[in-house]
């Protein structure tokens, strides 16, 4: 069975199904402390203003055409055609001082197996200041040659899995990595799905950069048949030679998400790229700083980022439930802001971090 066919056949399942149980809890105000669940829960001020938007917005929108509420182009794919709305947003990603990043990482003798910082005090004291002084080393020359072979391949996974063996995969230096890249190579993703599990992505979101502006496009599904042409546009954008994936909470989420829709529908992957996760590195540069590291809050704390009656993502499957339920695309409106001010505020995110452990100065 071909993805179109399957595309197809899931419609018509998930409109039967999408009664089925919501997947997160209402909590008092404030009270983060009264969920099971570590981030999958909305406080019950946002969902009584989800619910009273819900009812605007059917009445607000009731007989209006799709096409009129949304102008986007049909996208033909190998699996089909999609829907894709298109914003540009104003975005400048920093230049990474190559040089600092350069002297700071051939500084860092801990990088070599069998260095640690007491070990690597001692060394330095008896004059190997650098990797490139260790390389003459009797007992750590061979391991600081690898270091270096690794460095000047140029290959980024190769040298965050260096890093992230010595230290960690959140460490300043893989977000100095982000220098071998031009901004173009640049994908930023955010999708929403139906559920938590193995449920169909009705939306994706997908950045990318283009002559100083961030350029989104959304691949929105007007029925769930068409998750198929969706997923294979959005693989289209990570199809290149240098490439480089940034999501938030992408590797626990986003990125085993799209490979599991992948594999249902039996498409071929894409070949694995470099993947900046901007919640780790958040954690580690905000983590004893804010009290939640909530993309939400990070937006409005660190980027001076205020939505306005936003769309709890936990309930984007019950506004989208209603848009297939009743037609009334209304309800679409919200899950289509939310999802373009998710990207842009991971795109603006990393741009601060890689400006603030490497910018030019």
């Amino acid at each position: 069975m071909d993805a179109s066919h399957a595309g197809t056949r899931i419609g018509t399942l998930w409109q039967q199904r999408m009664d089925s149980l919501r997947e997160y809890e209402v909590i008092r105000d404030g009270n983060v402390f009264g969920t099971s669940f570590t981030n999958n829960y909305v406080s019950t001020s946002e969902f009584d203003r989800a619910h009273q938007a819900l009812a605007r917005l059917t009445g607000q929108y009731d007989g209006v055409a799709f096409d009129t509420l949304f102008s986007g182009t049909d996208v033909t794919t190998p699996a089909g055609t999609c829907l894709c709305l298109t914003s540009r947003h104003p975005l400048t990603l920093p230049a990474v001082d190559r040089e600092r990043y350069t002297r700071d990482i051939l500084a860092d003798l801990t990088l070599v197996h069998g260095i640690g910082t007491a070990t690597q005090q001692k060394i330095k004291q008896r004059g190997y200041h650098t990797l490139e002084d260790l390389v003459s080393h009797p007992k750590f020359r061979r391991g600081a040659t690898a270091v270096l072979d690794c460095l000047a391949h140029g290959d980024v996974s190769a040298i965050t899995g260096m890093i992230g063996a010595r230290h960690s995969r959140s460490h300043p230096f893989v977000l100095g990595t982000a220098g071998f890249f031009d901004p173009e190579a640049f994908v930023f993703l955010d999708i929403e799905t139906l559920g938590l599990f193995s449920r169909p992505i009705i939306l994706f979101g997908v950045g990318t950069v283009e002559h100083d502006e961030l350029v989104v496009r959304q691949y929105l599904l007007r029925e769930i048949g068409e998750e198929p042409a969706a997923l294979a546009a959005t693989l289209g954008h990570l199809a290149g030679d240098r490439q480089a994936l940034v999501t938030f909470n992408g590797k626990s989420f986003d990125l085993p998400y799209v490979k599991d829709r992948i594999a249902y529908y039996g498409m071929e992957s894409v070949n694995s790229i470099p993947h900046f996760d901007v919640l780790h590195f958040s954690r580690r540069r905000w983590k004893a700083e804010l009290p939640s590291l909530r993309l939400g809050v990070l937006e409005h704390e660190i980027l001076g980022v205020n939505r306005v009656d936003d769309l709890p993502g936990q309930m984007v499957p019950e506004f989208y439930e209603c848009y297939l339920r009743t037609g009334n695309c209304g309800p679409l409106v919200p899950i289509v802001e939310h999802n373009r001010q998710d990207v842009v505020s991971l795109a603006l995110l990393f741009s601060h971090l890689v400006g603030e452990a490497y910018g030019s100065r």
